[in-house]
């Protein structure tokens, strides 16, 4: 059987682990050969650092697909983070319609947190991004990112199990059989996600207690550990029940030595347990 392989379209931030600096080595992880396109370079994220440089990428990009189109080169997923710019997402929209041939399309629409569209973003942002979650197979919003999609007013939780469900439901309509929600909870003590699958109308909960703080980057360690199950043959709810305890872990572990939280999360001493997770759950 050939290896499996993955494109992760994302921005690289050299320092504070997210992006293309998670997504490489968790789905290289499993066995999955990760290929790159990256979207910019910045010195760090953007999350609590000031006077951070940044390099945009863009006009690289079609470049990059025409040379990969010459090679015939095929991806069994193609998986999209953070994206800067309108520009961007036309570009990404269009690698879609170009390499997508027996692929799944993971999208996380990176642009939103907390009730509020991220303050690099115009207003007419989640517009352009709906498009092209139009044309994902899977997407992977928080509740936030939901219902700026939805383009619906956001609301406090706790939630109801009949909420999420209707977001989950409504998110179908735009396109994406499968839905993964985060930060899903129905009391103060318990958070996790809700997945929902349109074509089985299967659905399924996963909880994990609750850390305090802020931790950057926890976003793509879940997406990319969801992505790397999915490509393994694990199902939706077991791929993001694998990822919610990845993550958890890693979180865990960052909150008890007191880590700078701007710097991410130790996702690497998890590494081990994760591959064991998803091997024990794989369907090859």
């Amino acid at each position: 059987m050939s290896q499996k392989r993955v494109l992760a379209i994302h921005d690289i931030s050299c320092f504070g682990r997210c992006s293309l600096t998670v997504a490489l080595p968790i789905i290289s992880s499993t066995g999955v050969e990760c290929t790159v396109i990256p979207t910019a370079v910045l010195s760090t994220h953007t999350g609590g650092f000031t006077d951070f440089t940044y390099r945009d990428l863009t006009d690289d990009i079609v470049p990059i697909v025409n040379h990969w189109k010459t090679l015939g080169i095929r991806f069994d997923a193609i998986y999209t983070g953070f994206l800067g710019s309108f520009q961007q997402i036309a570009i990404v929209a269009d690698i879609f319609d170009k390499l997508k041939k027996n692929t799944v399309v993971v999208v996380d629409p990176v642009m939103a947190d907390n009730g509020k569209l991220y303050t690099i973003f115009p207003s007419e942002f989640p517009i352009e991004m709906r498009k092209l979650c139009s044309k994902a197979d899977v997407l992977i919003p928080n509740i936030t990112e939901a219902t700026l999609l939805l383009n619906e007013e956001y609301i406090d939780g706790p939630y109801s199990l009949e909420y999420i469900d209707g977001l989950m439901k409504k998110l179908t309509i735009l396109g994406p059989k499968k839905i993964v929600l985060t930060g899903v909870f129905f009391d103060d003590k318990k958070i996790g996600v809700a997945t929902y699958d349109a074509e089985t109308c299967e659905k399924s909960y996963y909880f994990s207690d609750r850390i305090p703080g802020y931790y950057h980057g926890t976003g793509d360690v879940f997406s990319s550990a969801v992505v790397a199950a999915l490509v393994n043959r694990i199902n939706l709810s077991d791929a993001s029940r694998i990822a919610v305890d990845f993550t958890v872990g890693s979180i865990k572990r960052t909150y008890n030595v007191k880590t700078d939280t701007r710097f991410g999360v130790d996702f690497e001493e998890g590494i081990e347990q994760f591959i064991r997770d998803v091997v024990s759950d794989s369907k090859f």
